[in-house]
């Protein structure tokens, strides 16, 4: 469990109290938020238990960042409430702002400043002292590997590198729950992962609440215990990855093919033991409670009709397939 008393508090910030397990680390009730005419975000209820690290997965204008903004009081909500860390976000600004961690998709880092120089403007800001910022700053780099970079202008950094300082400077001033908003978006893959790993780090080690925003599926899978998906603004669904993986099938079949018959989802959805049938360009999946006993019936239909078929798996359902399900669309980028 997150230990408030590991790390030193900014002077005239009255110290963070453990969090009790009867009360969230993040809870929303009826979040709505609207720009003119178009409602980002509507009636979203969702609550984060402390230590957990959930995961917030939707595709892009689905309302994920509207909802972080909304509860690190950057965005006030049109109705609504929420609490973070115990205190409004509306009512009680000031308080959820010293005891939050918060890193945007967009870095606002000064390239003509080194990062221990921009580490230590932080934590001037969070009211440290030149000793208590000494101390943070060494253990913060404990956290995040940035190594000789520390001590080079930011100018001369790269994008992972200046996403894992964005990390470093959010964790300052020991945050109890820290928002990351598409922290890994536009790294390579070996940034991608080294990211994954602070992450799970400040977590494993720390008992640090995390609520992480996403559209990549791979890492709400691995990182997270929980995951809420939203789309066009509502919750539409929640829980373990494994159990929300669970929920749509046991198996599913995919078929790349050319061609197209009407005929062929309808005659392949009668099939015993087929929950459901959809088709994305040249693939059709087919979800199913037993693949291998469905996979000769799918074949045989397919090979009959006026298509060619070119190949047919059978995998495990994935975050995508439950996307698929629940909204009729893939996330942008999902294999």
């Amino acid at each position: 469990m997150y230990d408030p008393t590991r790390y030193a508090q900014p002077p005239g910030v009255p110290p963070a109290v453990e969090p009790l397990v009867s009360q969230p680390a993040i809870k929303a009730e009826g979040l709505v938020r609207s720009f003119g005419p178009h409602v980002a975000v509507d009636g979203v209820d969702l609550e984060v238990r402390p230590g957990e690290i959930y995961g917030f997965l939707g595709p892009n204008g689905a309302g994920k960042s509207t909802v972080v903004r909304m509860l690190c009081t950057l965005l006030r909500p049109n109705q609504g409430s929420a609490w973070v860390a115990g205190h409004d976000v509306v009512h009680d600004p000031q308080s959820v702002r010293v005891r939050i961690g918060v890193a945007l998709q967009e870095a606002a880092l000064d390239d003509l400043q080194t990062g221990r120089e921009l580490l230590r403007l932080q934590g001037r800001l969070f009211g440290l002292t030149p000793g208590q910022i000494k101390r943070r700053i060494a253990e913060v780099l404990g956290m995040v590997d940035i190594g000789d970079a520390i001590d080079r202008r930011v100018g001369g950094y790269s994008g992972g590198m200046k996403r894992r300082l964005d990390l470093a400077m959010a964790l300052i001033h020991n945050p109890e729950v820290l928002f990351l908003d598409e922290p890994t978006t536009g790294l390579d893959p070996a940034s991608r992962t080294t990211v994954w790993g602070e992450v799970a780090r400040l977590n494993r080690e720390l008992g640090m609440t995390i609520f992480l925003t996403t559209q990549y599926l791979e890492e709400a899978d691995v990182l997270a215990h929980r995951i809420g998906i939203i789309n066009r603004g509502k919750l539409v669904a929640e829980g373990p990855p494994g159990t929300l993986k669970r929920s749509i099938a046991d198996d599913v079949l995919v078929a790349e093919v050319i061609g197209d018959d009407a005929d062929t989802l309808t005659r392949l959805g009668r099939l015993p033991g087929v929950r459901s049938v959809t088709r994305d360009g040249d693939r059709i999946t087919v979800r199913v409670v037993d693949g291998p006993a469905v996979l000769s019936p799918v074949a045989l239909i397919l090979s009959g009709d006026h298509v060619e078929v070119r190949s047919i798996t059978i995998r495990t359902p994935t975050l995508d397939d439950v996307f698929l399900e629940l909204t009729g669309d893939r996330i942008e980028g999902a294999v």
